[in-house]
This record gives structure tokens, sequence and C-alpha cells, in this order.
């Protein structure tokens, strides 16, 4: 919800100030872009420099820089421009009123007063502050204007009382921006399941087999979920590839037999299921228990039996979830698609073949045709696999708010 956006932070002068080190942090790592304005006396309990340093942008305090001699204006108009969003915490008692009446005394205030983006505060102060008529006035009436309260929360405070008052903490803040921001997105609401990696069968110790997938595929369907709103299971075989967006949750297999487990402990509270992994279809019969030496004289004869067929066991046990398959095929690829979208009782089925350049394993690439159930069949251009991602995600949405 947050990655690549501008994110202006005001922070005024309370002591929960501090906390807002660790709430750069967490912005920043999400993937969005912050700077930040704050009130002298914010400058009293947290350091300008810090936050400047945590944030790679200036930290502005004064309607005016001066500098080296010489003086420049900081603009508010076009700090409010560039802000996806404003977020002010703490929000003081003070700068609560101020807002509410339009008062204009120093940057922040200006700068709030011109933001045409959607205005977040988190408000912070001692309990009887909080329960005063006055600051249940200023919450009321700037939430009329459309501003978002994140509501402050319980616990001790700065004055050694216990009660509400106290700033939510960052990780508490993030998490309302997030569902805040989910809240409208086609895929709001909605569990999604994805399989992403390829597995890998033990043949002793050291050795396995598996295949070369990357879980790129996977795990950028697995991203583009989340962005649309959606909560993701994201279940992985062996890659090297991460997510750490809030609203996935990564599960680690290593086996086909690890898959199956993993996929039927979420699959039933699920509303739609992607199956993008590329699980082996055969494994050892006999694992060894010691690496496996080589003769110098004697052939390697393997054993292979078949793994458990996770696709088509979701879709025999199909209840309300919309269930997606892939299908990497080298010849007769329409035909085999829908052969396996027919028989595995699927909803739809994304086929790539490996005739195509720009396609298959190992390429930052894809290129994909999409059939649905009814056999429609939608083909595409090679495109990023991040852009194929939107595309099945288009198709899926079409089809399930239709």
């Amino acid at each position: 919800m947050l990655s690549g956006k501008n994110i202006l932070l005001g922070i005024t002068g309370g002591i929960a100030a501090y906390k807002t080190t660790f709430l750069v942090r967490l912005l920043i790592k999400a993937g969005a872009k912050v700077k930040i304005v704050m009130t002298q006396s914010a400058s009293s309990f947290v350091s300008p420099l810090t936050l400047s340093t945590l944030s790679k942008n200036p930290v502005l305090m004064d309607f005016v820089n001066k500098k080296d001699g010489s003086l420049s204006w900081n603009n508010h108009v076009e700090m409010g421009l560039w802000a996806d969003l404003m977020l002010i915490a703490p929000a003081t008692a003070n700068t609560l009123s101020k807002m509410a009446n339009g008062t204009c005394d120093n940057l922040l205030l200006a700068t709030y007063l011109s933001a045409k983006c959607p205005v977040y505060f988190a408000p912070a102060m001692d309990l009887d502050m909080y329960q005063h008529p006055s600051t249940k006035a200023s919450l009321e009436k700037l939430q009329s204007f459309g501003n978002v309260m994140i509501p402050a929360e319980s616990g001790e405070l700065a004055s050694g009382l216990s009660g509400e008052g106290r700033m939510a903490e960052p990780e508490n803040i993030m998490a309302f921006l997030q569902n805040h921001l989910a809240t409208g997105l086609p895929l709001s609401g909605k569990k999604v399941l994805v399989t992403a990696g390829p597995t890998h069968e033990a043949l002793d110790p050291v050795r396995f087999l598996g295949n070369q997938s990357s879980g790129t595929m996977g795990f950028a369907l697995a991203k583009r979920a989340a962005e649309l709103g959606a909560q993701v299971v994201l279940i992985s075989g062996p890659t090297n590839l991460s997510l750490e967006e809030h609203n996935i949750e990564v599960i680690r297999v290593t086996t086909a037999e690890e898959m199956y487990g993993a996929v039927h402990q979420y699959y039933e509270t699920v509303d739609i299921a992607i199956s993008a992994a590329a699980v082996a279809d055969y494994k050892p019969k006999n694992v060894a228990k010691q690496k496996i030496k080589k003769q110098p004289e004697d052939d390697m004869k393997l054993e292979l039996v078949r793994t458990k067929d996770i696709l088509l066991s979701m879709g025999e046990k199909k209840q309300k979830q919309y269930l997606v398959g892939f299908a990497l095929e080298t010849e007769n690829e329409l035909e085999n698609a829908k052969t396996k979208l027919e028989r595995k009782h699927l909803d739809a089925i994304v086929m790539n073949s490996l005739q195509d350049a720009g396609a298959g394993f190992g390429a930052t690439t894809n290129k994909i045709t999409f059939i649905d159930k009814n056999l429609i069949v939608k083909a595409f251009e090679v495109k990023t696999k991040a852009e194929v991602a939107s595309d099945i995600w288009k198709e899926i949405i079409s089809r399930i708010h239709a």
C-alpha cells in the first residue's frame, strides 16, 4: 500500500515525538519516500539531524532558510502538492486546535492548510487533555473536514498516569495506514493463496531432483495481490526471493509433500488460489541416508514415484475458491492447457510455452495466454513478470466481480 508513495510527516512538540525515528524507518522499509516538517518545539524531543539521516531528506522547520549568508523560502504549497498523504504524528492538543480553527503560525500548519492529499493524524497527550471537551471538539471538527484520525492508545503516559491518550505505536500506525489505504481496492477483504518456486526432492543428504523455477512469477503475483488489497499467503519452495509487505505471510517449504500440507492448511479459508509453483511430478522412491558414492564402473538406476498432485487436490476440494493453475508447455500448448484446465477442475489456467522467446524459467519476462473455464482465450505479448502479474489479476478480478 505504501510502496512508492510520497509521505509528508509532520511532527509536533510532544514526548511521543521520539517514536517518529522508528516510524520513519518503517515507512522507508515499506518503500515510501518520506519528507519531514516539524515544529520548533518538536526539535526539543527528537533531533532533526537524526530524522534527516533516516529519511534522506532535509527536515524543515522554518518558513525561511538562512544558510551561508543567503536566504531561501521553504515552499509549503510545493510540499503539500508533493505528498500523496500527510501524516501528523504526534498531534498535540495545541496543534489539533490550530488545525481545527485554521491558525497558521508555523510551517507545519501552513503545509497542512495547503495539502490537497489525504491527511492522517495521531493524537498524543495526557488522558485529561485527551478527554477535555475542547480536544474532543477539535477531533470531531477535523474528522468532519475529511481528515482521518489514528486513535490514541491506552497505557502508561509521560505524566506517570495510565490511561487513554498515548500516541499509537509506530507498528500500529503503519497497520492503520495500510488497512485504510486498502479500503475500496478490488481485492480488499479477499484472502489469496499463491504457490511459487520449485520443489526439491531429496536423493541423498546432498543431492535432490528439482527444476529451474526461480519463483519470480509467483512472488510477483503475491505482491500484486497485496497491492490490490488482499491478505495473501505465499507458499514458496526454495528460492532466494523475499517479500516483507505486512499483508503477505510467506510460508517456506522444500518438498512437494510439504507444499501439499501447507496448501491444505490454508486452502479452505481463501477466496482465490493461484498455483504458480513448479512442483516436481516425481520423487525418488528411496532416499539414501548417506551420500551416494560414485561407483567406478556401475551406472546408477533411480526408481521414482509420483508426488501428490497438489493442484488436482485443490480442484477436487474446491468450494467457494476461484482456482487458477499454470501450464508450462513445449508442444500442443493450447490443447494441453485446456485439457489440464478441465481435468483439474480449474476456473482458469495461465499457459506459457518454452517455444516463445522471453517465456519460461529464469527469465525476467514472460509471455502468457489466459484461458478461463468457458474456454475464452486471451493472449498477451512478452512483458516483465510484474506486468504479467498485473494482467493476470485484471483477468481474475473481471471474472470474480462479473
